[in-house]
């Protein structure tokens, strides 16, 4: 015969207070009392920023003063292309929780201030009210043929299987030209999308190909990082929108005149200006 327990609970304990709405997330909050950031809800339920722009700003302000955030190394840290983590950061500029400026040094060294606001509105504030920035960290030389750090590939605005073929085939082909443009595998799928974007744009392919091989230097170390420092510092405008309809104006073809047999342009064969009937009685 079995005995009743009854200091035994009936059932597992639940987290889940007794609140708990039908749908829809259910809170269970700990109170953090060490390493914790706190975050404002402009900022957690921002409307027009993207969720990796919100996270790379959460992330921002829970570093301490001096630490490194430059593309390539947060490229490093997530699992983000630098593209992507490029284009979170001007979000974060664009509504005024990050500001980024490129100072001169005394010794000629240039070197970027990167500063984090926790409020959108801070930036305007720290004009009477500065907080002291921690010293900017000096960047290093960049060589000729090194891709500079800042400076995202460009991409597609459009996937085109075809497009990308094209793109792949152009790099690879590079070669042919010169043979120090020998590029590896990886480096063609890196840069693919970039010469896509040109073609994309309206660039024709011996175009693109003539000035990613043009004027290489002598002591051409890293194809591919000049490539890509081509790609995205000289990637053409877009072609300007044509009006639905519109068609290029072509002149009246080339017709010889029935009096004088000399050239001259009319939609249908027919008499020049100086031998038309019409116009001599006229004149």
């Amino acid at each position: 015969m079995a005995f009743p327990q009854p200091s035994a609970p009936s059932r597992a304990e639940s987290f889940v207070p007794a609140d708990t709405p039908r749908s829809g997330v259910v809170h269970v909050n700990v109170r953090h009392t060490t390493r914790y950031t706190v975050v404002g809800n402009h900022l957690a339920q921002h409307r027009e920023l993207s969720l990796l722009a919100i996270g790379l700003a959460v992330h921002i302000q829970s570093l301490p003063a001096g630490a490194r955030i430059g593309i390539k190394f947060l490229a490093a840290r997530f699992p983000e292309s630098e593209h992507r983590i490029a284009g979170a950061l001007r979000e974060l500029e664009r509504h005024g929780y990050l500001s980024r400026t490129r100072e001169r040094l005394a010794g000629g060294e240039v070197v970027t201030r990167t500063v984090s606001y926790n409020q959108p509105d801070a930036r305007a504030d720290s004009r009477s009210d500065p907080v002291p920035a921690p010293a900017p960290v000096p960047e290093k030389p960049v060589r000729a043929d090194r891709e500079p750090p800042c400076e995202p590939l460009p991409e597609p605005d459009t996937p085109d299987l075809d497009r990308h073929r094209a793109a792949t085939d152009l790099l690879v082909d590079l070669r042919r030209h010169d043979l120090r443009l020998l590029l590896a595998e990886r480096d063609v799928r890196r840069l693919a999308p970039a010469v896509a974007a040109w073609l994309e744009r309206g660039a024709a392919p011996d175009a693109v190909r003539r000035t990613l091989a043009a004027a290489l230097p002598d002591d051409l170390r890293h194809p591919a990082a000049l490539l890509a420092h081509r790609l995205t510092a000289l990637l053409p405008p877009p072609l300007p929108a044509r009006p639905v309809g519109a068609a290029l104006a072509r002149p009246d073809p080339l017709q010889n005149c029935e009096g004088c047999d000399r050239a001259f342009r009319a939609p249908t064969p027919g008499h020049c200006r100086d031998c038309r009937p019409d116009l001599r009685r006229a004149a």
